[in-house]
């Protein structure tokens, strides 16, 4: 895990490339380094060490001129290593090294060769392919500077006031000179008409747990972030389990206002069942206040819904880091997945319940995995997240859609997720985390956190203001004060119109209240009356 910055093009004083690159140094702590090729071209890489600790710095070079620069994680790079590329000569035990001689090997043609989670850049002469892994988990940006050189670069950082326009490099494609974009992940479940798989339960499990294996593949020590959620609690109790058969304990990190919120209370039953090296975080309002414009400047996001879930998950990362973890695992993506969000209750048929997965898994990139990654790389730690690996995906995504709806269940949410894991014989969980209603992370940390954010956000935010927030802010305007002092604090760091126009808002479909939080959802079991009944939109 770490920073990429790749710069096509002639031309650009080198110690500027350097300070650009440093921008992202929060991503890679460990070490620096920066190549310029024989035509050039740069590319600079602040490097966090996971794999390979030792010979695996960046850029590495192939067996002929190609370079390359990676951020993420290669989790098939063994069978790579040992299959298609054996009569390659490796310089390095590097994950990332399988890149650049697949590059060599099959030319563009290689990224669903790819089983991981990744952003790359390889430079061969004056030819060059970036690449972006299928759902986004790692970040990657695009633009083009006022000399036409390109670039590439892990955050929007380093290019925001070098180049005269920029964008979000799409999941699921490659870019090259030669072809522009071409999208290689093509999945079934794109068209909602394909999930016909019959219900079974025992493959999820096997599935899941095989994605979280891949993901304990690491050379310093991980641990889980356990919200005490279903998603996080089965990633937590899966990974405990495979962590055992090796004689290992793992180590869970939750986090909440205080000891009665309602995420650190169902943390501290997981933990207590599954026997793990439990921490729990605390941190109060007036913290989580102060820090909302650094918060912002490492999100690079006005998003309501990440900014509000950001808060405390920055807090936990640095106490995650205080303890020497870098790796964590996470559990985004099952509510995409399985329809587990309220308002997934309210779909008015099969087939929009079903197009919704689709759309809220391909956005993921825009709202859950951006928090994810920026809010545990400020601090240089790295999030794995299993329920979006492709082979879960094929499985999950395809199975019919009544089978995951809420209504099918008398209204519970994520039902066959929770009875592929309902083993009465070996229990993975306790029985009142496993059926607990859904918590969006930003309410289970402790209700007071949104409503005084919202309070504290209106308070700096004059009725004039909001008056005139469409002269200010033409593109995506605000329409509720909180919206509106996140977007100015963004818009200190990020004006350009290129920057507005990468975030994508968080909003919930079938109910009345826009609010992103889950308690304004009627269904909600504790769903708190200012939240729930009034008819607030971000």
């Amino acid at each position: 895990m770490c920073g990429i910055l790749a710069i096509i093009g002639k031309g650009k004083d080198e110690q500027l490339v350097k300070a650009l690159s440093k921008r992202m140094s929060h991503r890679g702590p460990d070490e620096s380094d920066l190549h310029i090729t024989e035509n050039g071209h740069i590319l600079s890489h602040e490097r966090l060490s996971i794999i390979d600790l030792h010979s695996g710095k960046q850029p590495i070079k192939g067996t002929k001129s190609a370079y390359m620069v990676h951020n993420g994680e290669i989790y098939n790079h063994q069978e790579l290593r040992d299959g298609i590329l054996k009569h390659h000569t490796f310089k390095t035990k590097s994950d990332s090294e399988v890149i650049v001689h697949l590059y060599e090997e099959f030319g563009y043609d290689f990224l669903n060769k790819l089983d991981g989670d990744f952003a790359f850049v390889v430079i061969d002469g004056d030819d060059f392919i970036a690449g972006r892994d299928p759902m986004g988990v790692k970040p990657l940006y695009y633009g083009l500077d006022e000399r036409g050189r390109v670039y590439f670069a892990s955050e929007m950082k380093p290019v925001t006031d070098q180049c005269k326009t920029f964008s979000t490099f799409p999941p699921g494609h490659y870019y090259t000179p030669k072809t522009g974009f071409v999208k290689y992940y093509k999945p079934e479940y794109e068209d909602f008409k394909n999930a016909t798989r019959e219900l079974d339960l025992s493959l999820i499990r096997e599935t899941l747990t095989e994605a979280t294996r891949k993901r304990l593949m690491s050379d310093v020590p991980i641990g889980v972030l356990l919200s005490g959620g279903l998603d996080s609690s089965l990633t937590s109790s899966i990974a405990a389990r495979l962590l055992a058969e090796k004689g290992k304990k793992l180590s869970s990190f939750s986090i909440g206002l205080d000891a009665d919120a309602p995420d650190a209370k169902a943390a501290r039953k997981v933990a207590e069942f599954l026997g793990t090296d439990h921490h729990e975080i605390h941190f109060t309002i007036d913290q989580g206040i102060e820090i909302l414009n650094k918060l912002i400047w490492h999100l690079e996001t006005y998003d309501v819904t990440s900014v509000r879930a950001s808060t405390p998950m920055y807090f936990l990362s640095k106490a995650i880091t205080d303890r020497g973890i870098k790796v964590v695992l996470s559990g985004e993506g099952a509510d995409e997945i399985f329809g587990g969000y309220l308002y997934f209750r309210n779909a008015p048929s099969t087939e929009d319940f079903q197009k919704e997965t689709i759309e809220r898994v391909q956005k993921l990139f825009t709202a859950d995995l951006l928090r994810a990654d920026k809010s545990t790389m400020a601090h240089g730690l790295e999030a794995r997240v299993p329920f979006l690996d492709k082979a879960f995906l094929d499985v999950a995504m395809l199975i019919k859609g009544e089978e995951k709806q809420p209504k099918t269940y008398k209204g519970v949410e994520k039902y066959i997720l929770r009875k592929a894991f309902d083993t009465p014989e070996t229990p993975y969980l306790p029985d009142e985390v496993l059926w607990r209603q859904k918590e969006q992370f930003s309410d289970g940390v402790g209700y007071n956190w949104i409503d005084q954010l919202i309070d504290y956000c209106s308070s700096q935010v004059s009725d004039l203001q909001m008056e005139q927030a469409k002269d200010r802010f033409p593109y995506n305007t605000p329409t509720t004060k909180e919206a509106y002092y996140y977007r100015d604090i963004f818009n200190q760091y990020y004006p350009q119109v290129s920057a507005a126009q990468t975030v994508r808002k968080w909003i919930p479909k079938w109910q009345e209240n826009l609010d992103p939080s889950g308690r304004a959802n009627a269904a909600h079991v504790q769903a708190d009356t200012e939240i729930a009944k009034s008819n607030i939109v971000v």
